[in-house]
């Protein structure tokens, strides 16, 4: 496995600045002579944890989920306790990154995805709505900072009064309320949206399922195709559901009906193209 730490400030030829974090982690499976090469789909991965720290629960078991799958998968440690729009710079750099790498990787640049959960869905929405804002902060084209389908998993989304997670919205937006308003994603779909898949709990009490509702309503409104599921019972910040991500001791952590989220969005990825193929030596 190629598994290496990226420091995207450093090949991006971007100022660091104050920022401490920026760093882009691979799970790539190695090439082996043994078969044919293959051209894989890529997954970046954005961790939850409100904008204030990165979840590692949503980090490394998601990475080699992806990669077991048949992905070249990326983890992003983004940065936090700061406002937007550090985070989707950082989060433009990753895509651009694996895009102008993916020769490298293997990686099939036209089948580039990100999946994000709880605020790192929002980071992750922030790219699929807001990838031409990124790529003019790295000076490039919107095409090659714009993921090609999302995978939204209990996202916050919105900052309508009611729904929204207001830690998360208060450390992106920086308390002001305009930048609030601007980053209540439902309000950012365009036909140009790139399609996601998206799945909440009816029970989340930390993040409310209409964030998903919301989202989904603007994907239906604007014409683009996404997928939602809505499972009756589940807490926040399930991740995978299973024993790699929760507690062996907490039932609740641990959902057999919720874990099958994975294939679910796996299935619904291959049907878009993304899947690992075979290519002439």
């Amino acid at each position: 496995m190629n598994h290496e730490k990226i420091d995207l400030y450093e090949v991006s030829g971007q100022k660091r600045g104050n920022c401490k974090k920026g760093y882009l982690y691979s799970y790539v499976p190695y090439l082996s002579k043994e078969v044919r090469p293959k051209t894989r789909p890529a997954m970046i991965i954005c961790p939850g944890g409100g904008y204030e720290f990165c979840s590692d629960r949503e980090m490394e078991p998601i990475a080699v989920r992806f990669m077991a799958a048949g992905f070249a998968a990326f983890v992003l440690d983004y940065e936090v306790h700061t406002a937007h729009p550090v985070p989707l710079m950082q989060a433009s750099m990753a895509i651009k990154y694996v895009r102008d790498n993916a020769a490298r990787y293997g990686v099939d640049p036209a089948h580039i995805a990100v999946i994000g959960f709880s605020a790192g869905g929002h980071l992750a929405c922030s790219l699929t709505t807001l990838y031409a804002e990124g790529a003019e902060l790295l000076g490039t084209k919107a095409e090659i900072t714009r993921p090609d389908a999302a995978v939204l998993c209990y996202p916050v989304i919105s900052g309508k009064e009611g729904v929204m997670h207001e830690g998360t919205l208060n450390v992106i937006s920086g308390g002001d309320k305009k930048l609030r308003e601007k980053l209540s994603l439902e309000t950012r779909v365009t036909k140009d949206t790139p399609p996601a898949f998206i799945w909440h709990t009816q029970t989340d009490d930390c993040v409310l399922v209409e964030n998903s509702f919301l989202l989904a309503a603007a994907y239906r409104k604007a014409g683009v195709p996404f997928e939602l599921h809505v499972f009756e019972h589940g807490r926040h910040g399930l991740s995978l559901s299973n024993y790699e991500t929760g507690d062996t001791d907490d039932s609740n952590s641990i959902i057999p009906e919720i874990a099958v989220w994975v294939d679910l969005a796996l299935t619904w990825l291959k049907n878009r193209g993304f899947a690992a193929l075979s290519v002439a030596r």
